[in-house]
Parts: C-alpha cells; structure tokens; sequence
C-alpha cells in the first residue's frame, strides 16, 4: 500500500543537545571535517560518508539514543567546542572586513546568480562544473568574509541519477527531492506565512514561487521553487529539473531565475535587514534577465524611493545604473553552448500583457539581438544580453578569455579582438571541500592543522600573516619538508582507497545492469593499489572526447596489460539526457571496459557526482584531460587532483595553458591550427597520448631506487603541491574578483547617482547620434627621419592629425596613436596606445588638431595608425560604446604609409 500523503516528523532535540541543529544547517559541515566526526559519533552506523546529510541523520535517530548523548559529558564538551568555533567563523573579521577596515572601497553586499550550485551531495542542484565552480564561490566567499549573496532555483528532481542498461546504455531517473528533507530552510515574512515571488505570465496567468534558503557557511544560498498550491499544474513543473525540458520550460526557468531571484534578494534583505547589494553577478547567461528587473525597479520609483529621489528614471538612464554595478562571466567556449530562444518567444512574454510593464518590448529584444555579422535574426541571445547589461565581464582563464574576445568581438565592431572589454579571472576551487583528510594531516604534521587547514581555506589571508606580496600563503612551502616515503605511503593509502571505492560502485552498477551475485566473483579482482591509475570524470559533450583513449584499442589493452609497467584506468561521466551522441560514447567505453580481459584495468563508474568525486580525485595518480583545445573554458577537475597530489596528463587547455610546468605533469601535443580533419586529428592526438604514457608517464612512475621509491615521481607530486596548489585555490579566485570586478562595479555604481545616470545616458545618446560625421581628416609627420623608408631606434616623430568633430565636444573624444610591430599585411601586433593633445581648431569651425610625440623604441618592420574614440570620465573602457573612427584609404596615402624599418 502507499501513502496517500507525504511529510516529515521531524526530532524534538533536548536542550542539552540543541546546538546540533544549528551545525547541522549550516553547510560548512560539509568541509568541516571536526563537524563532521561529531555527527559521524551520533550515530556511526547511520552516518554514510558517500550522501552524508546531518539533517537527514538527525530525523532518523531514535529519541533514546537523544537522551543517551544529551547525559554523555565527553560528546556535549565536543559538541560547545563546535558550536563555539561555528559561531566565531560567521561573526569574526576575516580578509574582507580586514580590507575595509584599511579603507578599501569594497561592496556592501554582492548578488551571485547562478543556475546550479554544487555544495554538497546532500543538495544535489548541479550537473557539473559550473554549478560546482559556482558552489565552491560561495564557500571561499564566506571563508574570506565576503558579503555575498547566492540565488539560484530549487530543482524538485535535482540533475539526474544514471545507471546503465546491460549493453551499457545510459538511464536516466529522476527521484523526487522534499525540501523538508534537504539542508533547506523555508523564507517566511515576519507573520510566519511563506514569503512569495509572483511573476506575471501572457494571458493573465501568474508563476508563483516561494524561497528555500541553504545556508552555506557565512553565505545565504536562496533558491525560488515553483512547486506551489497557487500555481497550475504547468506553471508548478517550471522548476522541476535541471536542465531540462523545451524552450518554453527554459524561458520560463531563466525569467525566474533573474527577476524572481532579484525580487527574491529585495525580499531578503527586507526580512533581515541584510544590507541591498551593490554588485550584481550573473554566473552564465541563464540568468542574464536579473538586468531587465532591475532596469524595471528604476523606472518604477516607488519600488525604492529613498535610491531615486521619488523620480522614476528612462529606459537608458536605468541602464546605465545596471550596467555599473553588474558583473558578466561567460564560461563557455563554444557559441552551442549559449542558450539562444526565438525572438517571438520572448517578446510574448514582456510588455503589457507579460513581464516588465512598462520596460519598452524592443529594448528588451535589442539586448539579445545578434546584430554582428554571422548573428542570426530573430534570435535572442542570452550571452550577448548579459554582456550588454553588464559593465564588467570575464572568462574562467586566460585562454578562455582569448577565446572569449574572439568570440563576441562581433559587439566591438572596429576593434581588434584583443581589445574588446572581456578579462580573465581563472577559475579556482575550494580546497577544504576536494583536499582528503590525509593529505591534510600530511599537511599538518609539518604546520600544525589547524594553519594547514587555514592554508587551504585562505584564513592566513585574513590576517597577512605568512603570506607573500601576492597573498599566497609561504605554509605552502612546508610540503618541502615532508619525506619521500610520507608522500609515497600516502599515494598508496589513497590508492587503496580508490580500489575499495570502485569496486564497491562497479558492484553495485552491475547488480543494477541485472548481474546476479554468482556472475560477479571477479569485481574483487578489480584494479591493484600498486598499479599506476589513470582519472579521467567529467561531463561527456562530444568535444571532451572520452573515447579519445580508444582510438587504437590494441594499444590500449598493451598498455593496461603491459607486464612491468601496466597502468589502470578510471572513467565517470555523465551524458545530457538528450544527447544521444554523448551516450553512445559511453557506450562505446562501457563495452570495451566489460571486456573480460582488461575489466580489471579499467572501468566505467556511473552516476558521477559530488561524493564519488572526493574519492575519485585523491586516489588517482595521473588526471587525464583531452579536450579538443580551446573548447575548455577551465577544467577545474584537473585542480583537484593537483591539490590530492596528482600530477595532470592534459591538452594545453583551460587553466593548463596558463600554468603548465614539467614539474605539475605532461602536457598532449595538439594538431590544432593544422590543415587537418577532425578525425585526422582525433587519430595524432591519440598517437601523442598513448606514446606519453608508454615512453614517459609510466616508466618515470615504476623507475625505483635502491628504496623502492619513484624518486623523480615523487619530486613532481611534491613541486605539485607546493608551487601549483596555491593558485588553484578558490579564496585567490574570489579575492581575484573583489579586487578586480567587484570593488571597481561598486565605485562605478557609487558615481552614477541619479542626474549622474541621465547626462550619461544622453551624452552616449548624443555621441551615437554623431559619430557617422566624426573622421580623421588628416595625418601628418612634423619631422619625419623615415623618407628614407626606414629609422633609427630611439628617434620621435613628432605627429600632427586632423579630428572633424562631428558636431562633438574636443572633450567628447579620445585621440590616440597605435603604433608597433607589423606583420607582413601591415596589421600591428604587440601594439602600443599613446594619446595625442589637442592644440589647435584646424581650418574649419568643426575640426581639430591634435598632436603628440611618436617615440620609435623598438626594431624590425613598425607602423603605426591613429584613431579616434569617444571619452567620458564614466566610461570604463575606451570600448564601452563599440565606436572607433580609423583613416580612410586617402588618409594614409596623404600621409606617405605607415611602415617603417
């Protein structure tokens, strides 16, 4: 029989013992490893490291084995020290109180959107590695102290689990989450009724949605559940997975996220008096629409009086406002992984009969637009709105960021790629979360644990002490000092341990594919603890490649099979429900894993997550990464099994370009640029990684010395730790973003108050009007030494140039001059920007001469250009407005050509 209703009975806790229910939900249990033991003490049978969730184990524990503890004096002095120490990590000074109190002009309060967050397995809202990375965020956020607020949506089927059929094709299911069940807590108002956000719908339907807080160490995570009474059936489905579901479904998740979630923030900050953020940050363009709320907010006065002066402010001064205070980042490489919607589908869904009254509808769907060449009518981009609504904006590392440049340069006509307004900021994770016990404890044995501990976190940030002019922390070093038999024995334990973990999970899958326990004999064979073990786990997108290592399998097998140096193999993954492609990958893997005469040297683990990852990472000695480069934005899984000790076997992509050293690994040889296929391709690529394992990876592995131990292996992994650990870590990305994004968008939103925001408005307004007419008219060289067509190193010209305004101010417009190294079409490369003066009104009322020394300071073929630009002292780039006035053909010529050698 079934229920026929559902709930949750949950613990009535002595006084004695109430302290747990705070520990409990807050998540910094779950990097905590002292909060942690406290609970496993609970109850050591129920707690199950895999999908531990203090909540869940409280709910479960009977009410004697309650009163047991609340008379057990050791576990109640445990239990204060805890609940002592929770309380000093969210009320002391930590970096980013330490920062203002230096004076520092930081934001009171950043809103970080995202739409999935990976915290922990017991709040299963991701799929991969931006929900992780944006998980990770929040927790060194409140490691460091700052001020930030997490939205996203509460998915009632989460991702997906997977399993696999008995030919190895990926099933997908969907178990139903109740919040009630879940580290979650319900926002109510002050009456105690649930706090709402109501989003108006076409036709006059609504979508209601209430917030369920996680609380993840010093940060609130709100995420807005569409699974409530007030909404019809349809409208209740909105928030029903991730990931998941026609354009419509997504629309509608993606309008939730960016206007319920601002609406969510206001309400929030209304409830406890949290200070309204300054900084807003969209995590990927899926909540790309936080923007257009906020743009609404402003045009509607009453909805905050005491920020407009009672004056509801036009569509482009409101804009101006946005784009101050917002932060971008983009985190993909490829333009099929944007989310793009019909035009119409969107304009059915603002205006007067949707969202946003009064927001105009063709605003709205210019912000998306794809008016670049190669754009496609009638489409709506959400990256290319997030990049119009935002001020700021980055990719996760400095390839990616090349290759973000490229990518949308097509907003920034005129401008060289490299100059269009996209940083970088590498990614990083959080190191408490991903670092294994063991390897801590190795840490601590030289520094003591708890400064190991604050190493990893970024508590020595907090107080300058020990760390270098970069703020890396120097206990970093310590690792010097351990032993080569230390580390060795450790990378064997964690070894073990991964074998432990595999089998137990290939059991398991097996018994689920319909194997029956007298078929299942040789799993314990699986995988040796002394042979050397191959990761590779992550999302499986056809340019990831993971069949990459099957290409010649006959290879393969030599190398999992070869009688002194054989290597082990472990592969995770998990496919998009729709992606049938990616499915047949796994399938083509699964069955050459089933294979009986190489299934104990590698094996397909499925159902990959959060807590077959914290095993995964640690017990691998190599983390492999084949990418087709540049199509991975980061990589972070490679920084984890760095900071466990692994050394990485990866395409020169991500983070790896931008940090690779012999000492951290090996990098593949790519055939990128080649005049070659993909399968051409596919097949050198192959060929390099299979030679690298056979002719360097493995013999430097089992190449032992008269001690039995690998001692140049053993150097790599140390140089790993020290010198690559403390630039994967998560608190060097978030400070990276303070210093960097969010306290520059703070002081531009500071300086744009209300008439500040309208003249801006109307001076680009007036600019855009203007700049057909804005020309250069002529350049010229006062005292030229190249006649002879070349020049000496260390000689100026002096250079005069000719600006027609335009109907422009001269203090509208930045003249300057590029000038470097050209190639051979005369393009400059490595160029360098000089700004010339303005000292003369030229021979008509309308024009004006500027002029400036050129200094000639380096060798080889050189040229130079001059371009005009518009100025203002809000802009916060000489690209913002996407306009550049260049010479003509007839310009040049006049002037006699621009190289010089």
């Amino acid at each position: 029989m079934k229920a026929i209703r559902r709930f949750t009975v949950r613990p009535v806790l002595p006084d004695p013992l109430r302290p747990l229910h705070d520990l409990a939900r807050n998540l910094r249990w779950s990097w905590h490893t002292e909060t942690q033991e406290l609970f496993r003490s609970v109850d050591p049978e129920g707690w199950r490291p895999e999908d531990a969730d203090p909540v869940r184990l409280l709910g479960s524990v009977s009410a004697s084995r309650l009163a047991e503890l609340a008379r057990d004096e050791e576990f109640l002095g445990r239990l204060g020290e805890a609940a002592d120490e929770l309380d000093g990590y969210l009320t002391g000074p930590r970096w980013y109180q330490n920062q203002l109190a230096r004076g520092s002009q930081l934001p009171s309060s950043v809103a970080y959107f995202s739409p999935e967050f990976g915290v922990t397995a017991a709040l299963p809202q991701y799929s991969g590695g931006l929900g992780i990375l944006a998980g990770d965020h929040l927790k060194a956020a409140s490691d460091l102290g700052v001020p930030l607020i997490g939205v996203g949506l509460l998915y009632r089927h989460g991702y997906f689990r997977q399993s696999l059929s008995r030919d190895g094709w990926q099933q997908e299911t969907y178990p139903v989450l109740d919040p009630n069940e879940l580290p979650v807590t319900l926002l109510r108002e002050h009456d105690g009724t649930p706090a709402r956000v109501v989003l108006a719908l076409p036709g006059g339907r609504s979508l209601h949605a209430c917030v369920w807080k996680a609380q993840v160490g010093r940060v609130p995570l709100l995420m807005l559940d569409s699974d409530v009474e007030e909404n019809a059936p349809g409208e209740r489905d909105v928030t029903d997975r991730l990931y998941g579901g026609g354009s419509d479904h997504r629309l509608l998740q993606e309008m939730l996220l960016g206007i319920g979630g601002v609406r969510a923030v206001r309400t929030w900050c209304r409830l406890t008096g949290a200070p309204a953020p300054e900084v807003f940050h969209t995590n990927e363009g899926h909540a790309g629409f936080l923007g257009l709320e906020r743009i609404r907010e402003l045009n509607q006065a009453e909805q905050n009086p005491g920020q407009l002066g009672g004056e509801g402010l036009d569509f482009d001064s409101a804009l101006e406002i946005v784009r101050a205070g917002a932060v971008f980042t983009t985190h993909t490489p490829v333009p099929a992984g944007i989310d793009r919607f019909d035009r119409q589908l969107v304009a059915r869904h603002f205006g007067d009969d949707g969202e946003l009254p009064g927001v105009p509808v063709d605003r709205v769907l210019a912000l998306g637009e794809e008016t670049y060449e190669g754009g496609t009518p009638g489409i709506f981009n959400m990256a290319v709105m997030g990049l119009r609504l935002a001020q700021r904006a980055n990719g996760v590392s400095t390839l990616h960021g090349a290759v973000s440049r490229e990518m949308f340069s097509g907003l920034w006509p005129g401008f060289d790629p490299a100059e269009v307004p996209i940083t970088s900021v590498t990614n990083g994770v959080h190191a408490p979360t991903w670092v294994a016990p063991e390897v801590l404890s190795l840490g601590a044995r030289q520094v003591g644990e708890d400064r190991a501990r604050d190493a990893l976190a970024g508590g020595e940030v907090a107080t300058g002490i020990g760390v270098d002019r970069t703020g890396t922390p120097r206990r970093w070093d310590a690792v010097a000092a351990i032993g080569d038999r230390e580390i060795w024995d450790l990378r064997r334990v964690l070894r073990e341990q991964l074998v432990t973990e595999v089998r137990k999970r290939l059991y398991a899958s097996w018994r689920r594919r319909g194997a029956g326990t007298a078929e299942l004999g040789w799993i314990d064979g699986v995988l040796d603890p002394d042979v050397l073990t191959i990761g590779f786990a992550r999302r499986v997108p056809s340019y990831k490649r993971l069949t990459l290592m099957l290409r010649d399998k006959d290879r393969l097998t030599r190398l999992l099979l070869h009688p002194t140096r054989p290597i082990q193999i472990v592969v995770a993954g998990k496919a998009h429900p729709a992606d049938d492609g990616g499915k047949r990958l796994i399938q083509e893997l699964v069955r050459f894993a089933d294979e009986a005469r190489v299934r104990h040297r590698i094996v397909f683990l499925p159902d990959y997550g959060m807590a077959m990852a914290q095993k995964l990472y640690p017990g691998c000695d190599v983390w492999l990464n084949n990418p087709l480069r540049p199509l991975e934005a980061c990589g972070t899984s490679g920084m984890k099994a760095a900071l466990n000790g692994s050394l990485n076997l990866s395409v020169r992509d991500g983070w790896w370009d931008e940090w690779f050293e012999p000492d951290f690994g090996w990098a593949i040889p790519t055939a990128d640029g080649s005049a070659v296929d993909d399968d051409r391709r596919d097949e050198l690529e192959a060929d390099a990684l299979y030679a690298l394992i056979e002719d360097r990876v493995a013999p430097r592995f089992y190449d032992r010395g008269d001690d039995g131990l690998p001692e140049r292996w053993i150097e790599m992994v140390r140089r790993t730790l020290a010198a690559l650990g403390p630039k994967l870590l998560a608190g060097r990305m978030v400070r990276e973003y303070v210093e960097r994004l969010y306290a520059p968008a703070a002081v531009s939103r500071r300086a744009l108050d209300v008439p500040a925001a309208r003249d801006l408005a109307a001076w680009k307004s007036k600019v855009r009007a203007a700049w057909p007419q804005v020309a250069v008219d002529h350049v010229e060289t006062v005292t030229d030494t190249t006649a002879s067509g070349s020049a000496e190193l260390g000689a100026t010209l002096a250079l005069r140039v000719r600006i027609v305004l335009g109907g422009l101010a001269p203090e509208d417009l930045e003249v300057q001059v590029v000038a470097g190294r050209v190639d051979s079409g005369d393009a400059l490369v490595d160029a360098q920007i000089t700004p010339l003066k303005v000292t003369g009104t030229g021979d008509l009322e309308d024009h004006r001469v500027y002029e400036g020394p050129l200094s000639l300071d380096r060798t080889g073929p050189y040229g130079y250009t001059v371009r005009v630009l518009p100025s203002h002292p809000l802009l916060a780039s000489w690209t913002e407005l996407g306009l550049v006035a260049l010479p003509d053909a007839s310009v040049g010529e006049e002037e006699g050509g621009p190289v010089l050698r």
